[in-house]
């Protein structure tokens, strides 16, 4: 059975935005406690910016649901494009493990390139990627973890993953940003 320990967790995943937006696109976060969404928390954060885990950490620690979290899932390492998460800083700003979750290994040479050659700031962005580790496959999905081990992550991951193999906090993230942004979910999470 799923440890206990991780049953009040938030995910977070960006809006749809048009590929020639600039300025700031949503972001969302759903905190679950155990089976029962318990709230959505958002805020915005600059397209290819560099202002993501300032923001998500803001957006935590300011709420209500923080002094019952137990784990922060991020629907990938970037929100709007390319602005990347530090893992390892929010977590540590946090004192909570954070989790990032993806249900495809990411072509990590083409993000690579599209960084250095095309994103201002690629480089130190690039290193954050580097710095939070290899994808690992764990529980059907890939992961970069930081505050994890392995098996926590299994289970964390096993005991929110409820319709498929996303955990709930991410899924329905996913779909309350694309409701918000588009007028009605389109894609499924």
């Amino acid at each position: 059975m799923a440890s206990p320990r991780f049953s009040h967790a938030i995910g977070f995943d960006d809006a749809p935005f048009d590929r020639h937006h600039r300025g700031d696109v949503m972001i969302v976060g759903a905190f679950y406690a155990g089976s029962r969404l318990d709230g959505v928390l958002s805020g915005k954060v600059r397209r290819d910016g560099a202002n993501a885990t300032r923001i998500l950490a803001q957006l935590i620690t300011g709420s209500r649901f923080y002094p019952h979290l137990q784990a922060v899932l991020l629907q990938g390492i970037a929100f709007a494009g390319f602005n990347v998460v530090d893992i390892h800083r929010l977590q540590k700003t946090l004192e909570r493990p954070v989790l990032v979750v993806a249900r495809h290994l990411p072509n990590l040479d083409k993000i690579r390139d599209a960084l250095l050659d095309h994103v201002r700031g690629g480089q130190r962005k690039w290193r954050l990627i580097e710095r939070a580790g290899p994808m690992e496959p764990i529980a059907g999905v890939y992961v970069q973890r930081a505050g994890l081990s392995v098996r926590e992550t299994e289970a964390l991951i096993r005991l929110h993953a409820v319709y498929g193999r996303l955990p709930e906090p991410l899924r329905t993230a996913h779909i309350i940003a694309g409701g918000i942004s588009r007028g009605e979910s389109t894609h499924r999470a």
